[in-house]
């Protein structure tokens, strides 16, 4: 049985809990995509140049991290629209489930845009949310 993961985080995507739920998971095909986040006029003048270098150094040092767990992945960094950047990969890797990782309700705008349960509703696939307050020094999952 094969255990394809998607892994949907931006600036969380470093976070120690990560390595923890795909091994749980007993993933044997990771994808972490990383959306290469922009400010509004930034992108509606089309130079997402900064915020796809921002997402690539990010998803290097989250795939560096968790190969020093022992935990292959690939990783591409996707469009700003979470939903979107998930969906683009699900279209070249079909995972059984997404693991998708925010900050905490409040400093979450991917929270606040009800991402997790849109993908849930969309993607017809287990969600796992995976939090991560850095401030309060707190990670958890939230079931699926």
């Amino acid at each position: 049985m094969s255990n394809r993961i998607l892994v949907l985080a931006n600036e969380t995507v470093e976070s120690e809990l990560l390595a923890h739920a795909i091994r749980a998971r007993e993933a044997t095909q990771v994808l972490i995509v990383a959306p290469a986040l922009n400010g509004r006029v930034r992108h509606w003048t089309s130079d997402d140049d900064d915020a796809h270098a921002a997402a690539d150094e990010r998803l290097r040092r989250s795939l560096d991290r968790l190969a020093a767990s022992g935990i292959p992945a690939n990783g591409m960094v996707g469009d700003a629209d979470p939903l979107q950047a998930a969906a683009d990969a699900l279209h070249v890797f079909p995972a059984d489930e997404l693991v998708i990782a925010t900050h905490p309700e409040g400093r979450s705008n991917w929270l606040a845009r009800s991402v997790v349960e849109r993908a849930r509703r969309r993607f017809g696939r287990p969600v796992v949310h995976l939090v991560v307050d850095r401030d309060r020094g707190l990670e958890y999952l939230e079931a699926a």
